[in-house]
């Protein structure tokens, strides 16, 4: 099997790479949190951040997102320390390029017995500045978005 190449579809992740400054008034105690993502040889990028939780409490999160040729989607996962569930994606890019949506399903934040649909974005603002958000898929089919995180580069 031959090893696949980085293609176009992953400019949007390499953008990832660096280090962030994560500001997030929802997940933490009033600091910011930082991370740090890497490209594994531009076919796979994993994130992984770290802070504290809003009770003090310390906390990681790793990210991977990747692309499938095959299907022509982008794909990942995300674990945290602070939840036994891993949400697993399958996500679109904007046709403008500034934004991926990563889709998935979960436990219900108001009753875990029952699942229901998420979105996540990742917009990216300016070079150096991006923003994440987590939406709740609601009844008539909209989104209502209960988190957000700016990020800022540092490296």
């Amino acid at each position: 099997m031959p090893m696949p190449q980085p293609r176009a579809e992953h400019a949007f992740l390499q953008r990832l790479v660096g280090r962030w400054r994560v500001s997030a008034a929802d997940m933490s105690d009033g600091g910011d949190w930082i991370e740090e993502v890497r490209s594994l040889s531009g076919i796979w990028f994993v994130a992984e951040g770290r802070g504290n939780m809003p009770n003090g409490a310390p906390a990681t999160t790793l990210l991977t997102l990747g692309h499938n040729g095959a299907t022509g989607r982008y794909l990942g996962s995300w674990i945290g320390t602070m939840m036994e569930h891993m949400w697993v994606y399958d996500g679109d890019l904007s046709e403008d390029g500034s934004t991926l949506s990563l889709y998935t399903t979960g436990p219900s934040f108001s009753d875990p017995t029952v699942t229901q649909a998420y979105r996540e974005q990742i917009i990216f603002t300016g070079e150096d500045t991006r923003i994440f958000t987590s939406s709740a898929g609601q009844p008539d089919g909209g989104w209502h978005t209960f988190m957000r995180a700016d990020y800022r580069r540092l490296a």
